[in-house]
């Protein structure tokens, strides 16, 4: 049953995710072409949508410039066939970007202005390099500040050190993801949410290309930890750099009852907060409190956790404060084994996170990412095909 000022969530779909270097596997195609594909294919397999009735599509993207810059929501609605009264329009919350979208999308619908908005996201590391639009290196940008302007890998240091965490629980971890996300694949789990990318030559790319395994945790442990000496966080135990994309269709219950559609979740709250900017990446920790506040819900009550893993000791820092349960983090893996393309992370996060729950019959979702310079972002959403099991 739909409620007509709900906002659900009718669609999701995301590309394989490749490596973010010029040998990837994605890296042939140029990020407008990416999303403008991505966004054709969402709306093919949803026919009952007419792209008319698209009201905006709200991209995010956390290096907006060259090939990913001059509002590349715009172009790639109209090189993906959408008629010209679509709009589009990208934004920069670094890597909360792809889930911001989601919000923002979801705030229009929430408040009547429209009823059908696409969120979106997409970053071709391999193409427009991370930091590309950064001035750290310039000493004017960073002076005046009270907190000191550090690079995230340190902020991850000092959360190790924090949580009194082990290099050898940080490495375990991480090698969880690559093993987890092995066996989704391997079972099926990521098929349906997957747009199959067929290249140039022929080749189709239709898997995502950072998953390792079997993981050689002895290999892990030697190598190097470049933000501080005899540290903890290294290449191993930190989000891989990747090219790829996501798109999520969000309808209101008047237009989902109006055009016969099926919704497959609801969002139940969208927040964002800032945190301390040096220890910038334990957003997540008030982020999931306030959703939780918001919603009425507690963490008890969430079956699934969707955190990204920007390094492990994000996750893990989090889990440790929260008192979370581990079976219920990433049970399809994250972005330590499938990678993270920034500005499409957040809605890649969500379409495998809205899958898991279908495919488990779970009610309640919480997805949450860590934001340089301390922000984070928190959705809670519910599964509109959910069926509570009876207790004999």
């Amino acid at each position: 049953m739909t409620t007509t000022n709900e906002v659900y969530i009718v669609d999701c779909v995301r590309t394989p995710i490749g490596r973010g270097y010029s040998n990837g596997s994605l890296h042939s195609i140029q990020p407008l072409d990416l999303l403008s594909f991505t966004l054709d294919q969402l709306m093919k397999r949803n026919p009952k949508v007419d792209r008319s009735l698209v009201e905006d599509v709200i991209c995010g993207v956390v290096s907006p410039l060259r090939e990913q810059g001059a509002n590349i929501a715009r172009f790639a609605a109209l090189k993906a066939g959408m008629p010209i009264n679509v709009p589009g329009v990208q934004l920069n919350r670094m890597c909360g970007s792809g889930q911001q979208a989601i919000h923002f999308g979801s705030q229009a619908i929430k408040s009547g202005d429209m009823d059908i908005v696409i969120g979106c996201g997409v970053e071709m590391m391999s193409i427009v390099p991370m930091g590309s639009d950064w001035q750290l290196d310039n000493p004017k940008f960073v002076e005046g500040f009270n907190f000191k302007v550090l690079h995230q890998g340190v902020s991850s240091e000092m959360i190790a050190e924090k949580y009194n965490l082990t290099r050898d629980e940080i490495d375990k971890f991480s090698g969880r993801s690559h093993e987890l996300a092995a066996q989704a694949i391997k079972n099926g789990y990521f098929k349906d949410q997957i747009i199959p990318v067929k290249l140039e030559d022929g080749k189709v790319v239709d898997k995502d290309e950072g998953i390792r395994v079997p993981v050689d945790y002895k290999k892990m442990a030697t190598l190097k930890t470049p933000f501080k000496p005899n540290g903890k966080i290294s290449a191993a135990n930190a989000s891989q750099i990747s090219d790829g994309a996501s798109a999520v269709l969000l309808v209101s219950g008047r237009l989902v009852k109006q055009l016969g559609l099926k919704p497959r979740a609801r969002i139940v709250t969208c927040t964002v907060v800032g945190s301390d900017p040096e220890y910038m990446l334990l957003g997540p920790i008030p982020a999931t409190i306030k959703a939780l506040e918001k919603s009425g819900l507690t963490k008890d009550q969430i079956d699934l956790f969707e955190i990204n893993e920007a390094f492990a000791s994000v996750v893990l820092g989090w889990k440790k404060e929260l008192n979370i349960d581990l079976s219920k983090i990433n049970p399809n893996g994250g972005a330590i084994a499938h990678g993270h393309p920034l500005g499409a992370t957040g809605c890649i996060l969500m379409t495998k996170m809205v899958n898991e729950l279908e495919r488990s019959n779970k009610k309640y979702a919480l997805q949450t990412m860590c934001i340089g310079f301390g922000q984070a972002t928190a959705t809670i959403i519910e599964n509109c095909s959910y069926k509570p099991i009876s207790k004999l």
